[in-house]
């Protein structure tokens, strides 16, 4: 593999765990709430804490296999070193349709999430001006370097954490136990697609890894960081749906879960905080999705299966300018014409297959590499990856065809762009 353009180190162990938080909470736990309830009913606390329990051994392969890299591209890099640049071609761009989409899912619930304030933010014309104006504000901060990019993740972590604490610390003395009766069990299916839905809220971390050639020292930061930020998500998540339950009787019927909630023990102006906090998140979480999608085609046009302008450097901030702005401009056309639950279809079963694939490049490369000890080591590493990848085959099986069509058609148009590129490159 190619020797990587240099780019700058400015995300230090702390900033890492802030990003990664940001990344996981960000529009999911804001609305899913009320949509996995409205599958599962009380049983859907179950779901998040087997969703949770799923993730985490996918965090443990994740931990592993990033320690091995520290250069910039994340999965794609694992996968290029396990199975060759075809298999790697196509994690890059599962990669990248799961940033897009999860954008376009994102950036669409925040404009639901602002018409708590007015009716105007229905408005179409509003809400893609909105898309644009969003988009090109947090663009112009990762094209002014990583550092500026951390400290405003740190800012907006802190921001979105807040609220939810208090959602969760308020909201415990208002619980009524009797919403939490329910006779009859969910089906497995049902169980299934409510489990499969909060993919896209737990799901996330691996935006951060794609950033490994920015992150100070990566090889120790990287696991210390999965595993901590799982850990504070994990609970925070958990807590938010028992709180939702206990206080919101007409859940499943909420298109604003948290703020509704709020609502009802905290008044008007509580749900005016959550409403708020769930506007910061997610911009933070959108701030990440550009952060990590635009080094996407950067990492691709390193290892030569992208065009080489997409490898130039800004000269003062040391940033991959061509691929931002590109990136850029395709999250802000995605989400325009992409609603919420179209887009987060895509990005969940983009995001499972990643998983999958990255848990089989944990074997191979301890089949490939077995006198290599400078990495972080899972103890029962080849099991805990067979767990996963058996985790993920599940969860896909709660998809509809329909979904997997799009997402089969979007990965076929990226294998059409890298053979078109690849065809150039043998006749130049």
């Amino acid at each position: 593999m190619k020797s990587q353009s240099s780019l700058k180190r400015g995300i230090q162990k702390w900033d890492l765990v802030f990003l990664i938080i940001n990344s996981v909470i960000g529009a999911g736990i804001f609305a899913l709430p009320a949509k996995v309830f409205s599958i599962s009913g009380v049983y859907s606390i179950a779901a998040f804490v087997v969703c949770a329990l799923v993730m985490m051994i996918l965090i443990l392969v994740f931990a592993e296999v990033s320690s091995r890299f520290d250069r910039t591209g994340g999965p794609y890099l694992y996968v290029h070193q396990a199975f060759g640049p075809i298999p790697a071609f196509i994690i890059g761009w599962l990669l990248m349709l799961t940033r897009l989409f999860s954008y376009a899912t994102l950036i669409n619930l925040l404009i639901v999430y602002l018409a708590f304030f007015s009716d105007s933010f229905q408005n179409e014309h509003i809400r893609i001006s909105l898309i644009f104006l969003i988009t090109i504000l947090i663009t112009y901060f990762n094209w002014i370097g990583v550092k500026n990019t951390a400290r405003v993740s740190n800012f907006l972590t802190v921001a979105k954490l807040l609220p939810l604490a208090v959602f969760i610390g308020v909201g415990l003395f208002f619980l009524d136990l009797g919403n939490f009766q329910q006779n009859d069990l969910p089906s497995l299916s049902e169980f299934s697609a409510s489990s499969l839905l909060l993919i896209f809220a737990f799901g996330g971390f691996e935006a951060s890894l794609v950033n490994s050639g920015e992150i100070v020292n990566p090889k120790q930061n990287l696991p210390f960081g999965l595993i901590t930020a799982s850990l504070v998500i994990t609970g925070f998540y958990i807590l938010i749906q028992i709180v939702s339950i206990g206080t919101l009787p007409d859940l499943a019927n909420s298109s604003k879960p948290i703020a509704e909630a709020a609502s009802e023990f905290m008044g008007w102006w509580g749900g005016m905080f959550i409403t708020v906090g769930a506007v910061v998140s997610i911009i933070g979480t959108l701030n990440v999705q550009i952060l990590s999608g635009s080094r996407l085609p950067f990492a691709l046009s390193e290892e030569n299966q992208l065009p080489g302008i997409f490898r130039k450097i800004h000269p003062r901030f040391a940033t991959p300018w061509v691929s931002i702005l590109v990136f850029a401009s395709l999250v802000a056309f995605v989400a325009t014409f992409w609603g919420f639950m179209n887009s987060l279809a895509i990005s969940v079963i983009a995001r499972l297959l990643l998983y999958a694939i990255v848990c089989a490049s944990l074997i191979k490369l301890r089949k490939s590499e077995p006198e290599n000890k400078s990495f972080f080591k899972v103890p029962y590493g080849n099991q805990i990856a067979i767990l996963g990848i058996l985790a993920t085959l599940w969860l896909l099986s709660g998809t509809q065809i329909e979904e997997i069509l799009d997402t089969i058609y979007w990965t076929g148009a990226g294998i059409v762009i890298y053979a078109i590129h690849a065809l150039t490159k043998t006749k130049n």
